[in-house]
């Protein structure tokens, strides 16, 4: 019997999934995923390098520990978050953490790249406008803030590049991370030399880019003895998260969207060469390499289901309770609460910007808002608001893709961690009017990093071929007409609060000191 792993480093967890040929699951494990604040710099978020390491090296470890043979595991590759990057000396030695993509320190850096180097020129050449949290701008924030922590880097990795270099010894990125960097030409697949000198940063400090699904060394015996992993085992390179959970689905070819929803939702549609307008950049949609030969990604993303996650940590604490008495877990005690609540939230509506707006809005000073609320408002009402909410902003993204890049966004897919939740499935679909698809597939991300492992040592020919061993049909949910009318006129109440809210939400923003 042949395996395969797929490692993803997301921010709630570490995982490490091993799959066989055809994609089903026959080993897991993972480990949290662990922020650091700084006592003296609370407003900040890190990662720290051997957490993110050690607690990697667990996860895979007991995974591993599940199979009789590990030898029967013929190649490992790691997706995970895109732009979170460390600082590595001579020595391959970390020099500082990963600054999460929670953080938004890179402020003024990021307002020194827009009038330095420019919003439109930095996106015609790479297909991303500049975000604080994209690694060059983490790179500029270190040179000037650690300057002697610069002055000793040799190079930076990103996250996933990092861990390959744990568990092989070798330092490389590929093209869907590169593009994360705003340094990545995407017509030449290379580093931007016009980028990079407007910038000022050193080619060095970067790592080449390579196709996804290259091959890059074996597990070396230090690595083998943390992660349980036999010495030599294959490591191939892998790719961005919602790109690898386009793979088992068939989101690499045009005529298909991809809905990845987990902490952030990202809504992809994939064409054969970039469209980098400005129009496309003004609807805040991101051009990306694909990780499918010649094929790229354009997509709108957003932060989702971390706001649900926080209203379960700050107000879910009876949910908990209802489940160590009643049983269940919190999540059907919560569930229970928002289906009880009405469509519409008895009028309760909810600007889902608690992590400011990237797209369809593109504004980072946007801050979460409920509206509408009455003395007979329920905590049920709030909850099914927040989902109603994240779902009128899937449909402004769906609908502003549609307009800006000409395509049909009939055949929607989705896949991520809130694919478990079909109350959110089903509102998704009554509130876009459209079938969602889920696929039976488990854990579509890290499988998407086990085809690329795949291919890489030749155990599929491609990604055509790898789609045809894993692909698993499941569950389509159907809008139901009378509800999708109703949210229709909600829509066009929800496009409103953005704008209502931006100059209130702009000063109460500034009055936090963010």
């Amino acid at each position: 019997m042949a395996y395969l792993m797929g490692i993803d480093l997301g921010s709630t967890s570490l995982k490490a999934i091993i799959y066989d040929i055809e994609g089903n699951v026959v080993a897991h494990s993972s480990r949290p995923t662990e922020k650091h604040t700084p006592d003296d710099h609370p407003e900040w978020i890190n990662w720290k390098p051997e957490q993110i390491w050690g607690g990697t090296a667990a996860a895979i470890k007991e995974a591993v520990s599940q199979l009789k043979d590990p030898n029967a595991i013929k190649a490992v590759a790691v997706t995970g978050m895109g732009v979170d990057a460390v600082p590595m000396d001579e020595n391959d030695k970390w020099l500082y953490p990963f600054i999460s993509w929670h953080d938004n320190r890179a402020i003024p850096q990021q307002q020194w790249w827009e009038k330095n180097v420019g919003i439109e020129k930095t996106f015609t050449t790479g297909g991303w406008a500049p975000w604080p949290i994209n690694t060059a701008l983490r790179m500029l924030w270190l040179a000037e803030n650690e300057p002697e922590i610069h002055a000793r880097t040799d190079k930076w990795l990103l996250i996933e590049d990092f861990l390959n270099f744990m568990l092989c010894g070798e330092k490389a990125t590929d093209y869907t991370m590169a593009s994360c960097t705003l340094l990545f030409d995407q017509n030449t697949q290379d580093w931007s030399d016009e980028i990079l000198k407007l910038s000022g940063i050193d080619r060095n400090l970067l790592c080449d880019p390579r196709p996804s699904g290259t091959f890059l060394g074996g597990v070396t015996p230090q690595a083998s003895e943390a992660t349980g992993l036999p010495a030599g085992t294959p490591v191939v390179l892998g790719g961005h998260d919602h790109l690898c959970g386009a793979l088992p689905v068939g989101a690499f070819k045009p005529g298909l969207v991809l809905d990845v929803t987990g902490t952030w939702e990202v809504v992809m549609s994939v064409v054969a060469k970039p469209a980098m307008t400005t129009d496309v950049l003004n609807a805040g949609i991101t051009m990306q390499s694909h990780l499918a030969p010649g094929m790229y990604a354009g997509w709108g993303g957003a932060v989702a289901a971390e706001m649900v996650e926080w209203y379960r940590r700050e107000y879910g604490h009876f949910a908990k309770a209802a489940a160590e008495t009643q049983g269940g877990s919190d999540w059907d005690h919560l569930l229970k609460i928002a289906e009880e609540s009405p469509a519409g939230a008895r009028g309760a509506m909810f600007l889902p910007h608690m992590s400011g707006a990237s797209c369809p809005i593109i504004d980072g000073l946007s801050l979460g808002a409920f509206v509408g609320l009455s003395a007979t408002s329920t905590r049920g009402d709030m909850l099914r608001a927040i989902f109603e909410g994240l779902d009128y902003q899937f449909l402004d993204i769906v609908n502003k893709m549609e307009t800006q890049m000409g395509i049909q966004a009939d055949n929607i897919v989705a896949v991520g961690g809130a694919i478990r939740n079909k109350f959110w499935m089903q509102n998704k679909a009554d509130v876009t009017g459209r079938p969602i698809h889920v696929p039976a597939i488990e854990e579509a991300t890290p499988l998407g990093a086990a085809i690329l492992a795949g291919i890489g040592v030749g155990v599929y020919k491609d990604v055509e071929d790898a789609y045809q061993h894993v692909y698993k049909p499941g569950e389509t949910f159907t809008p139901n007409p009378k509800l999708t009318s109703q949210y229709a006129e909600l829509f066009s109440i929800y496009q409103e609060l953005y704008p209502t809210l931006k100059s209130i939400n702009h000063r109460l923003h500034k009055s936090r000191g963010a």
